[in-house]
């Protein structure tokens, strides 16, 4: 067996970035942008008011002006070609444009009405609020580049420059298989000894999360034929991704029919619990994995290899969890041979991290994973002790550059 970091180091070395297309700016959400994006235009393209209030000279202000003459109105939207000159000023809406010859605004609030203009009761210094053109954005200003993922402050701000549509990388398709005579999907009814398909289901849940296009193959039963049947139409895609069948036992047929396949195995077992049964290999270019069968193996070992490998197929740079070190507050177990990652939740505790298991951390108990908040990397042959050890924890959530420190 393997360790964690050369698992992942060898499932890393066969990803090559898929290609781009472009979509929509609303569809990009989410997604991989796959080229550099330059601004075609300044953001704000004018000076404006960033308050309600009024515009006028800022030297007339330094000069001890108080009092001016209001001699036009400016709403969000309508450019006032009136010059304002010594002792003048505009009414102005936030947004507007600034008149010819003002540079300062003036918030309503400290100012008081005159019959004939406006007072100005506590001055601001010369140039306050306002938005000078191109202080967000210059024109040409790189706005992102290939492998940032594309949010909501992303969306808006092509949208601010009048982008309609992005290039971002191709959703890796994922074909999702399940192995097993004794399982049975949602809404069938339960014989004696059979289990509901979970995996599947888990599995297309993390490959949206990651970016992927999961397509459900259904259940394989444990026949060497339809086993092979449907991992063959699998391949046809950009990963794939079966869920038991790849211990020793006398049904497991998924490493055999992988291997009549043309699947070249990088590796068969990790040195982690839960997740050491793992199988990965190769054919023209489709990552081909094999997880173990128990939920919470088969989510671990997705959020460990199979996750960064979507991303980066992708062009991310962020392809790994971020990672928090946090103190045990109860006392840790030992390890055995095997680095375990032990599902747990966190709170802040001064200026650092506690963690919590979240009770029973069977393989099977799908509910350890529902409850939990991260990871606790507990290397092999840790001996265990009281509250307060600090352990490596990484997040279920958020992506970032640096790989966590995984135990060798």
């Amino acid at each position: 067996m393997i360790g964690i970091d050369e698992a992942l180091d060898a499932v890393l070395a066969e990803v090559r970035p898929l290609g781009a297309e472009r979509v929509p700016l609303l569809e990009a959400l989410g997604r991989a942008c796959a080229a550099d994006v330059l601004s075609p235009e300044a953001v704000p393209g004018f000076a404006n008011s960033a308050m309600d209030g009024f515009a006028l000279r800022g030297e007339d202000l330094a000069e001890g002006r108080r009092e001016f003459a209001v001699v036009a109105e400016i709403p969000a939207g309508r450019p006032s070609a009136r010059h304002l000159f010594a002792g003048e000023a505009a009414k102005i809406m936030t947004g507007a444009p600034l008149p010819p010859g003002a540079d300062t605004v003036v918030p309503v609030e400290l100012t008081v009405a005159l019959e004939a203009g406006v007072l100005v009761a506590d001055p601001p210094a010369p140039g306050s609020n306002v938005r000078l053109a191109g202080e967000d954005l210059a024109p040409g200003d790189r706005l992102l580049g290939p492998g940032d993922r594309v949010g909501p402050a992303e969306i808006g701000l092509l949208a601010s420059v009048g982008v309609e549509t992005l290039p971002v990388a191709r959703r890796p398709r994922v074909a999702i298989l399940a192995t097993g005579s004794e399982l049975v999907a949602p809404g069938q009814p339960l014989a004696p000894g059979q289990i509901r398909n979970s995996n599947s289901f888990t599995a297309y849940a993390q490959v949206l999360e990651a970016g992927g296009d999961p397509i459900l193959l259904g259940i394989a039963r444990d026949d060497a034929a339809e086993t092979r049947r449907l991992l063959a139409a699998a391949l046809e895609q950009d990963v794939v991704l079966t869920s038991g069948g790849v211990s020793v036992g006398e049904f497991d047929f998924v490493k055999q029919v992988q291997d009549d396949l043309g699947v070249e195995r990088r590796f068969w077992g990790v040195k982690t619990k839960p997740g050491k049964p793992l199988a990965f290999g190769v054919r023209k270019g489709t990552l081909v994995f094999g997880v173990p069968g128990n939920p919470v193996a088969s989510m671990v070992s997705f959020e460990l290899y199979i996750r960064p490998a979507l991303l980066a197929l992708q062009g991310r740079l962020d392809l790994y969890r971020p990672y928090v070190t946090a103190a045990a507050a109860e006392p840790v177990k030992a390890a055995k041979e095997r680095a375990e990652l032990r599902r747990c939740r966190l709170a802040r505790e001064g200026g650092g991290w506690r963690f919590t298991t979240t009770g029973p951390q069977g393989s099977g108990i799908l509910r350890s994973m529902a409850l939990a908040q991260g990871l606790a990397i507990v290397p092999g042959r840790h001996p265990g002790g009281p509250a307060g050890q600090e352990l490596t924890v990484q997040l279920l959530e958020g992506s970032a550059e640096d790989r966590p420190p995984y135990p060798a």
